[in-house]
């Protein structure tokens, strides 16, 4: 956690990369837009991607192997716990959050596989952090029906985010950071109201383990081409 903070601390004091966390910042402080568990999570995950992406000298905390999902898993749920109800900000329920964004940050790569055509920080440290904090929100795994809220907010950002693309690693990783986190949100708090994508809507299943699998099928098997045609694309231009 302290990694990964000191990367958006630094993002945010300089400005690196596209700035997108700093800019997002001073939107609050002008009062374009309100601070709240939302924003907050995209200025600390966002600012944290500027600073990576602009080389800045500082470790990060990685998840499944790669910095930029280590930022999308954990710091969206330690912005979270100044909104959360004080009964569930405990920081035993924090270190669990994180622990279960990264369980599922892992479980998805492994299907995914470590690189694809498939944005990971989206579809898999993005459905990290949405169980995380659908977690730290009231989602409960010792009771099926809070379980099953969890996996709802999963199958929600799935439902939403399957195909946003990965063409590389670079400063506009900030961006998607931010929009992974922004339908992240969105899913989870849906799931925790009993909004949960239908079975009947395209790769969705009834059973979240076959949704993750048909979403590394076409990371693994279905975007070939579409791998092909992006590096083509970023070698000619």
């Amino acid at each position: 956690m302290d990694l990964n903070l000191r990367l958006a601390e630094h993002g945010l004091r300089h400005g690196s990369g596209l700035g997108i966390g700093s800019a997002l910042e001073r939107m609050v402080d002008r009062g374009t837009v309100q601070r709240d568990m939302i924003t907050a999570a995209k200025i600390l995950a966002s600012a944290a991607a500027d600073a990576r992406m602009d080389g800045v000298r500082l470790p990060a905390m990685s998840s499944a192997g790669s910095g930029n999902h280590g930022l999308t898993a954990i710091l969206p749920i330690w912005a979270v716990k100044p909104y959360a109800p004080p009964h569930l900000a405990t920081e035993r329920r924090v270190l669990e959050a994180i622990a279960l964004s990264h369980i599922i940050t892992g479980f998805i790569k492994a299907y995914t596989g470590r690189l694809s055509a498939l944005c990971g920080c989206s579809v898999a440290a993005g459905a990290g952090a949405t169980a995380g904090v659908a977690y730290l929100l009231g989602g409960d795994l010792e009771k099926p029906e809070r379980i099953s809220a969890i996996a709802g907010a999963i199958e929600n950002l799935m439902g939403d985010l399957a195909g946003m693309i990965c063409d590389g690693a670079k400063p506009g990783c900030a961006l998607k950071i931010s929009t992974a986190l922004s339908a992240a949100f969105q899913a989870s708090l849906l799931s925790l109201r009993n909004i949960e994508i239908s079975e009947r809507d395209g790769i969705i299943e009834n059973d979240l383990e076959k949704t993750i699998r048909n979403v590394g099928t076409i990371a693994s098997e279905g975007m070939n081409e579409t791998d092909r045609l992006i590096l083509e694309i970023m070698v000619c231009k």
